[in-house]
């Protein structure tokens, strides 16, 4: 395993523990020598986590659309930066750089690509790991959310187990690392 996709908010979020959380995957991530794919934003928790990997010296690849590039919330400083077409292509690329894939808390762009890497998962287009990062309770709804589904049988107890929840960052890149 060499690079890691995260998935997390354009925006910081009101709990400055989101940050924190941002800030400590970036330290297990580097500690681990694992490389930061995203989705290469300068703003939010995006932003957070892609200045703290570089700050730290490990190496961030971003991929970002054109259309969000001109809007100015393209990173910059980046080791490596992707302007594509469109957000098509910017997850059919990230999902192709990155060995696993972590949600951090975020909104809707973040809940669509966590929910794709599951998907394609459970229909065998990829084997990598798929994990959420559950930063002061933000995905227990969204956890319960899928146990119900799979106790009204809409979603296979195997498939509900693809996706590795914790609480602390090293815990989660530990799992990813072991499988």
């Amino acid at each position: 395993m060499k690079s890691i996709c995260v998935y997390c908010g354009a925006n910081a979020g009101v709990s400055p523990r989101y940050a924190d959380e941002a800030r400590r995957l970036a330290h297990a991530m580097v500690e681990a020598n694992l490389s930061l794919v995203y989705g290469g934003g300068n703003v939010g928790l995006m932003g957070v986590i892609a200045d703290e990997v570089l700050r730290l010296g490990g190496e961030v690849t971003g991929v970002i659309p054109t259309a969000l590039m001109e809007r100015e919330v393209g990173h910059t400083g980046l080791t490596r930066q992707f302007i594509v077409k469109d957000m098509h292509e910017r997850k059919a690329m990230m999902a192709q750089l990155a060995d696993g894939f972590i949600a951090m808390p975020g909104g809707m762009g973040t809940m669509e690509e966590l929910f794709e890497m599951l998907t394609w998962s459970q229909l065998g287009i990829h084997s990598k790991p798929v994990g959420l990062l559950n930063v002061d309770g933000f995905y227990d709804s969204l956890v319960g959310f899928i146990h119900h589904a799979k106790e009204q049988g809409f979603i296979k107890p195997q498939h509900a187990e693809m996706m590795m929840v914790e609480t602390d960052p090293a815990a989660l890149l530990k799992r990813f690392v072991n499988l």
